[in-house]
């Protein structure tokens, strides 16, 4: 298992309480789903050519036209209230302790190789050392080569580990 990250760094906590979901799709017309912190967010990702197909692996994707979610009933009540019963609903819940987990999963189960990402994923791909798990930092680019030489990694928004002890 090779793993990219700390590209998008965030804390738990620090998790968007709300997510815009769109309906993408390729130019193959496969469709699909984004989650997204923002519309900034789809915008620089969709930019950066971030957003794959899950399919056929096209970075040409787009948004889908879609109905928005109208909740009259909220509307008419204020608009304080829709985020907090958003942030509260067990799907939300359900998706931070996911994510928690996954973290968890990857921090217990891999090396962290740190600036050296690239170089120690190649070493793994071409058999210079035995295989095992690695997470670390890669740039965009570094990540673009990999790929070049098909190598597959991905990117997974983790805490950064405190270099020194809290006491």
């Amino acid at each position: 298992m090779l793993v990219s990250v700390r590209s998008l760094l965030f804390r738990a906590e620090e998790l968007p309480l709300t997510m815009k979901v769109y309906n993408l799709a390729c130019e193959q017309n496969h469709r699909f789903e984004g989650w997204f912190a923002s519309e900034e967010d789809f915008v620089s990702q969709s930019a950066g050519q971030q957003i794959v197909c899950p399919v056929c692996d096209s970075f040409k994707v787009g948004k889908l036209p879609s109905a928005p979610h109208l909740n009259l009933s909220t509307a008419r009540r204020g608009t304080a209230d829709a985020g907090d019963k958003h942030s509260n609903s067990p799907a939300v819940t359900q998706f931070k302790q996911r994510l928690q987990d996954m973290a968890r999963h990857v921090m217990e189960n891999t090396e962290d190789v740190g600036e050296g990402f690239a170089e120690e994923a190649r070493r793994i791909h071409y058999k210079e050392v035995p295989e095992h798990g690695i997470r670390g930092v890669a740039s965009q680019e570094q990540c673009e080569e990999l790929a070049e030489e098909g190598i597959e990694v991905f990117q997974l928004p983790l805490p950064v580990p405190h270099k020194q002890t809290l006491q």
